[in-house]
């Protein structure tokens, strides 16, 4: 990610989103061993985690800001 800090809800949605997409047949973006998907119970989730962690899960966030005027 860049430097923006992301909320614990976009890091939220962002996980959830990649997981579904990894459940429904997506190639993870992390090398994992037999090993590694046995430790971690094959969890969609917890690659997805393992991704954001890595920050390599392909997804954009775009953040607009409102003006600030003053008067």
């Amino acid at each position: 990610m860049s430097d923006t800090k992301l909320t614990k809800y976009e890091k939220t949605k962002i996980i959830s989103a990649r997981a579904l997409a990894i459940s429904e047949g997506a190639v993870p973006k992390v090398e994992l061993t037999e090993e590694d998907l046995k430790r971690i119970n094959y969890s969609p989730v917890k690659i997805a985690l393992l991704e954001f962690e890595k920050d390599v899960i392909p997804i954009i966030i775009e953040k607009t800001w409102p003006e600030r005027k003053s008067y």
